[in-house]
């Protein structure tokens, strides 16, 4: 494993499609699509909410974020599904690696949104028209497995586990080109706002140099408005960014502070964020089959430590600390469940990195019986807490090694004489001719 590489690229292209989990469950479900659907949020607490919801369902009154009896008693006919996250994630990947077929600089956002970075592309592709029609091409050639068939008339856990056996063509669907959005600009900005602007299939693009006439008359709620902010600038008449440039900068900094300055620099198009990519690193991977669906959080808990063992046991995590880890799961009815954790300080200790799941796991818990657990490193930093002699790094393991023994020993001493007796000897004064004025003592914390 070896260290990643910083790839940047200061024009985007941003590729959009709404409601990305539910044309999933649409797309290997048909009979949904001429239904009110909504998909049932998967990581809140109780009572259950609504994610996604489907332009029928919308209109009927019912919008994302209510409670799932408000919803039905607006649209009583509303068809709840379960959420699949660990499908919606596949099929998401599924389009990000054609993407990287295109662009090596590709940085996902969020579930449906990802941004490619096309500097350099028009050498060999040409100008970005033919560029987007690559993307395009590459993106429509992406074939998603359909989990649900409707002529294999098999139960949802049936095709749950043929879900990555089948290579049927009958069971795969390409991304509808009406669902798919294209926006071309300088900076993730710009190309956020022309996929917004962009209609179902087609594209937009912002010449470099044009970023300010086109972000002029774009509506106030492009911009990452919190919604206090958002309803103080409609109090004062901006409705668009042009309103919003033609107020003096240091104006908006001293009613909205820092962010206002970004605020009126993004509308203003004088802020041009790259596309961030790297290469994506080879994931560590353990899994365990339950022989009986598990419903215990305890027994779940007990799991997660052996699986998160395992992969630290790995022989390619040697010399290196887990930074993102996921956790996902196959639950009974063809349902799964996913959870995701960035450690602030990258971690090679189990505790530290079970720790975040745990918590995920008792505040979320999955909605059925767990068949199939998988633990999954895929971010990695150099450096261990561990004491290796031929790791990469075995200086900093080494050092790691004396502070565990330090703390180790400063706990013994506290537990022992129930008061600390460990001290740090500082310089206060060094040109005082008193010793006692020289030096001070301070509380030793290793």
């Amino acid at each position: 494993m070896t260290r990643t590489p910083r790839l940047t690229s200061d024009t985007a292209a941003c590729c959009w499609i709404p409601l990305f989990a539910l044309r999933c469950e649409t797309a290997r479900r048909p009979e949904l699509a001429s239904l009110p659907v909504a998909l049932v949020a998967p990581d809140t607490a109780r009572p259950p909410r609504v994610w996604q919801v489907a332009p029928l369902a919308r209109r009927a009154g019912v919008k994302p974020g209510m409670t799932v009896s408000q919803a039905i008693g607006l649209c009583p006919a509303l068809k709840l599904c379960e959420p699949d996250p660990v499908h919606y994630d596949e099929q998401f990947t599924r389009l990000v690696a054609a993407l990287v077929t295109v662009s090596p600089v590709v940085e996902p956002v969020e579930l449906g949104r990802a941004y490619v970075g096309t500097d350099g592309l028009e050498w060999l592709y040409g100008s970005p028209q033919q560029i987007v029609k690559e993307i395009q091409m590459r993106s429509a050639e992406c074939g998603v497995r359909n989990v649900l068939n409707a002529e294999c008339g098999m139960r949802n856990a049936e095709c749950k586990g043929k879900r990555r056996e089948a290579n049927d063509p009958s069971l795969k669907f390409r991304i509808p080109h009406s669902a798919f959005r294209i926006g071309w600009g300088r900076g993730k900005f710009v190309a956020w706002v022309a996929a917004t602007r962009a209609k179902p299939g087609e594209t937009v693009l912002v010449p470099v140099g044009g970023e300010t006439r086109f972000l002029s008359s774009q509506p106030l709620a492009v911009l990452p408005l919190d919604p206090d902010t958002h309803r103080r600038l409609l109090q004062l008449g901006v409705k668009t960014l042009g309103a919003l440039v033609e107020l003096p900068e240091e104006a908006v900094v001293s009613q909205f502070g820092r962010a206002g300055r970004r605020l009126w620099r993004l509308a203003a198009g004088l802020v041009s964020e790259p596309v961030v990519g790297r290469v994506v690193p080879e994931p560590i991977v353990a899994a365990l089959t339950f022989f009986t669906p598990v419903g215990n959080r305890d027994l779940l808990a007990h799991a997660l430590d052996k699986l998160v063992d395992r992969a630290l046991g790995d022989p390619r995590r040697s010399g290196w600390r887990v930074q993102v880890v996921r956790v996902h799961a196959e639950l009974e009815h063809g349902a799964s469940w996913l959870v995701a954790a960035t450690l602030k300080d990258p971690a090679a200790t189990r505790e530290r990195i079970a720790a975040p799941l745990k918590t995920q796991l008792e505040r979320s818990p999955p909605a059925g019986a767990v068949e199939r657990l998988v633990v999954e490193f895929t971010a990695f930093a150099p450096g261990t807490a561990e004491l290796q002699l031929f790791a990469r790094d075995a200086g900093a393991a080494a050092r790691a090694g004396r502070r565990r023994a330090l703390q180790s020993a400063a706990r013994e001493i506290a537990l022992r004489i129930r008061r600390p007796m460990l001290y740090h000897v500082i310089e206060v004064q060094p040109w005082s001719r008193l010793p006692e004025r020289r030096y001070a003592l301070i509380d030793y914390e290793p």
